[in-house]
């Protein structure tokens, strides 16, 4: 994790959920997209193999030459890896299929869990004053979710508003949970994302509903509309605030980031009390 007397204003969260199709990776980039707008230098690491997040950022892949695996396994800086998007305050540093066989790797590393945390202490990262780091991880919690949230301040986890929606939840709170005792305990959950939501639809009404009545403050006010327009963006390789500006999903993002931001200003305000 980044020193917090060095980098008092870099936040780092783990996008993750170790269930697939609730709007992980399409939160990752877009909230990347809107701290971004607001004026928030950010870097987004895509961990997923499937490289999706770098994809939908307009990273092509046959000029991916460093990627996350260079970042995690190489001598490659930091500086020959982040890869600007346009004009924005935004860096990505791209994944490929290479991360496939990162388990396997991992498994036979020194300090194992830790390698992502010690990637990011490279004075190209930390020096680079970063608002926000992001990382968007693989659907599952494998070794790269587990360096992902201990190099992380929170989680901020993607929950689709839809039948089963907290199933496998209390998984992954029980590994944060472990996490916090044994290898970072200062790990929080960023909060609950509500994602995919109808309001039209009495199921997801009820989701909603269960999620606030057994979650509480966590689940976020924000949440993030069914919204066509979020999911052909990817399809043209740009955020959904770029592909159409006053879509439902591109103003619920922007809501997001100014939810996150506000909150974490008032972490800072009640620290600097302290």
């Amino acid at each position: 994790m980044f020193n917090v007397s060095s980098q008092p204003k870099t936040r780092v969260i783990a996008v993750a959920n170790q269930k697939g199709g609730v709007g992980k990776t399409t939160t990752a980039i877009n909230l990347a997209a809107a701290l971004a707008e607001a004026g928030k230098k950010t870097l987004l690491i895509d961990i997923d193999p499937q490289g999706n997040a770098s994809t939908g950022l307009g990273i092509e892949g046959s000029t991916r030459r460093y990627t996350t695996y260079d970042l995690i396994f190489g001598d490659v800086p930091a500086t020959d890896i982040m890869r600007q998007v346009g004009e924005a305050p935004l860096w990505v540093i791209p994944a490929t299929t290479d991360l496939s066989s990162a388990d396997i790797e991992l498994m036979s590393r020194a300090r194992r869990t830790y390698l992502l945390q010690d990637a990011l202490r490279q004075p190209a990262i930390t020096s680079a004053g970063f608002d926000y780091v992001l990382i968007d991880c693989p659907p599952s919690l494998n070794l790269l979710t587990v360096n992902a949230m201990v190099a992380a301040h929170s989680v901020l986890v993607p929950l689709q508003a839809e039948f089963f929606a907290l199933e496998g939840l209390s998984q992954l709170m029980l590994s944060i949970r472990e996490l916090r005792e044994t290898a970072n305990s200062s790990l929080r959950i960023e909060g609950i994302l509500l994602t995919m939501y109808d309001r039209r639809n009495n199921l997801a009404q009820q989701v909603e509903a269960d999620a606030r009545d057994n979650l509480g403050d966590l689940v976020l006010k924000t949440m993030i509309p069914r919204n066509v327009r979020v999911s052909e963006a990817p399809s043209y390789a740009v955020p959904v605030l770029q592909y159409d500006s006053q879509s439902k999903g591109a103003v619920a993002y922007r809501e997001l980031a100014v939810e996150l931001m506000t909150k974490h200003g008032k972490l800072a305000q009640e620290g600097a009390a302290l």
